[in-house]
Parts: structure tokens; C-alpha cells; sequence
């Protein structure tokens, strides 16, 4: 019998990462705003769940009275399934409307929670693939996963370059405003993102004190500065000479100015206060340059921050888990893991 390598990663997925999952995923939960259950998941309510490991059902929404700056003709929450692999889905999101985290409990909480950013160039969110694939991993090594869901820039959204930024402060203060709820320590949470949800992490992990949205209520007393940091062969640079050109183009429109550009360029905004923070990328990649990572990493270093850097040979790009099998990279997430222990977060 021969299993190629996508039987193997679905097989994987199922067996490896369910048992970290709460029997209360099965239920999710309401009440007031900020509390679960008050939009689903994304969704294709025209077709049936896929098959496979049981969808998560709890989430919280970011915005009790709607997200600020709602475009005239708002855009329509559409999920596409990429995938030709019926044994392993491949979903992104477009037109979300209700930002919102979907969460994912551990059966044994560690304290410590993860805010994850899956990536999608400010074009699309990924669901599965750096969503809940990496949150399912994590829950099941005791780690509260939240799979943040944000806006995207270019669908008309007021203050576009801000609209990922202001959903990911606010998720990382709601977090916190809920952590006796998750059994975590309020300040034990950590960020990590992919790609262009890479660009979302390394803005939360430099520009945290950024005043992008107005205080909602008593959640925006708290900081939103991350425990710690790790931005996935991210995008991070505006600068066009290394930037991912597709996310430059969404988050900044057509014709940024020099001020913009650099305003929200990370490797140019790390305070001294930045949180400890951990690189990821394949030097091969193909998508967003490796050069983006380092100037992130000479910038962290310039102001005293602690940074840990892992550069392969071979990966590519937007790899995740499932695209690691049989790779040097397909290390990482152990990695992350003893430097997340080296940090204290767990």
C-alpha cells in the first residue's frame, strides 16, 4: 500500500491534532458583545461541511456596534474553496464585513494564548492552511489559538492602510479583556502571522501603541502589545524595491507618498519596546523576498530587541504545515516552540 504525501498530511492532521482540541468547540456560545458565538466562521452555506476533522464553532466579533468605516456598498463575505485534494481543504475568505476571531480551546490550557494572522496578500484570508491547521497544532500542545479574520484594505474600507492594524490591536485587547474566560494569563499572549498576515503581526509587534481606531469600551484600556512575535515569511518592507507588490498596492493604494510608505513599513517603526520576536523564512521563496526578514531582523536587533532567526534553504512560499513534508523547514513549528519556552510564554 502507498500513501503519497497529501493522504499522509490529511491522516496526519486527524490524528495528530484533534485530541488537543476541548469537547466545548462543539458548542459555541452568546451573550453580550465580545462574548462567542455572535457571527459564525466563514462559510460556504450552499455546500456541505468538508470532510474531515470537525469545523470550529465559537467565535468572538471585534466590533460590538460594526466595524468602523464601513465602505457605502459593503462587501459580501465570500468563501472560495481552493483546493482539487478532497482530502484537504484549501479555504480563503474575501468580503468580511464582521471581523472576527475563531477560537480554539485546548483541553489542557497551558496559559498562553496565540493570536494567529493567516496570510492571503490583502487580497483574501486563508482559512485553513495557516488558520486553523496552525491553531489546531497549537491547541493541541496547550496554547488558546484565536484565527483572526480582519478586513481587508482594498475592499473600501475608510483609512485603509489601518483597517488590518486597528482589527488586530482590538483582537489582542479583547483577548485579554476575556482571558479568565480561556483560562489564560492576560498578559501571556502571543502573535504570530503568514505572508501578508505576516505584515499584520509585525505591524501589532511594532506599531501596538498606535492610536488607528477609536476606544470602543473598557477592552481598549489594555495594551495590545504582544507577549512575543513571530511574523511567517512575512511581508513587512513598503518599500518597492523588496515589497510583495500586491500588498503594497491593496494596503496603500496606487500612489502612496514617502511618508505612508514608510509609516507602515515595520523595519522602520520598531520601538525599543517591541516584544521578543522570532523569523521565519525560505531563502528560495519566490513570493515576498527573504530580504524582508532581514531588515526586520537588523532593525529588531538596532533597537536592543531580542530576535531569533531561522532561514532555510528550501521552502518557498506559504508553506505552512502540510507544505513542509520531507523538508529541512518542516522543523519549524518545534522551533517556535522551544523559543516560545525560551521566552516564557510557555
Amino acid at each position: 500500500m502507498t500513501i503519497d504525501r497529501r493522504s499522509f498530511m490529511a491522516a496526519s492532521l486527524a490524528s495528530g491534532l484533534l485530541p488537543g482540541l476541548s469537547a466545548g468547540q462543539a458548542q459555541a456560545q452568546t451573550g453580550r458583545p465580545g462574548d462567542s458565538g455572535m457571527t459564525p466562521p466563514p462559510a460556504d452555506t450552499a455546500k456541505a461541511p468538508p470532510p474531515g476533522l470537525p469545523e470550529p464553532t465559537e467565535t468572538i466579533d471585534l466590533w460590538p456596534k460594526g466595524a468602523p468605516g464601513m465602505p457605502g456598498a459593503p462587501p459580501v463575505e465570500t468563501v472560495t474553496e481552493r483546493s482539487a485534494n478532497g482530502q484537504v481543504n484549501d479555504r480563503s475568505v474575501t468580503g468580511t464585513t464582521h471581523p472576527r476571531m475563531v477560537v480554539f480551546r485546548p483541553d489542557r490550557p497551558n496559559g498562553a494564548a496565540v493570536l494567529i494572522a493567516p496570510g492571503g496578500g490583502y487580497r483574501l484570508v486563508v482559512i485553513d492552511k495557516e488558520g486553523y491547521e496552525v491553531a489546531r497544532w497549537l491547541a493541541a500542545r496547550g496554547f488558546t489559538a484565536f484565527v483572526l479574520f480582519y478586513r481587508l484594505p482594498g475592499e473600501g474600507w475608510a483609512d485603509r492602510q489601518d483597517v488590518p492594524l486597528a482589527d488586530a490591536q482590538r483582537a489582542m485587547r479583547l483577548i485579554r479583556h476575556r482571558a479568565k474566560d480561556f483560562g489564560i494569563q492576560p498578559e501571556r499572549v502571543a502573535a504570530m502571522g503568514f505572508s501578508a498576515g505576516g505584515h499584520v503581526c509585525a505591524s501589532l509587534s511594532t506599531r501596538f501603541d498606535a492610536k488607528v481606531y477609536a476606544p470602543v469600551d473598557a477592552a481598549d484600556r489594555l495594551s495590545a502589545r504582544p507577549f512575543c512575535a513571530a511574523p511567517v515569511y512575512p511581508v513587512v518592507s513598503m518599500d518597492p524595491a523588496i515589497a510583495h507588490a500586491g500588498s503594497r498596492d491593496l494596503l496603500l493604494g496606487p500612489a502612496p507618498t514617502a511618508e505612508l510608505e514608510a509609516a507602515h513599513s515595520p523595519e522602520r517603526t520598531v520601538p525599543k519596546g517591541a516584544p521578543p520576536h522570532f523569523l521565519l523564512h525560505a531563502e528560495d521563496d519566490p513570493v515576498v523576498p527573504v530580504d524582508n526578514s532581514l531588515r526586520l531582523r537588523a532593525a529588531l536587533r538596532a533597537q536592543g530587541v531580542p530576535v531569533e532567526t531561522h532561514l532555510f534553504a528550501q521552502g518557498g512560499h506559504g508553506f505552512g504545515l502540510r507544505g513542509t513534508i520531507g523538508k529541512p523547514v518542516e522543523a519549524w513549528p518545534d522551533l517556535w516552540r522551544a523559543w516560545a519556552r525560551s521566552v516564557g510564554l510557555a
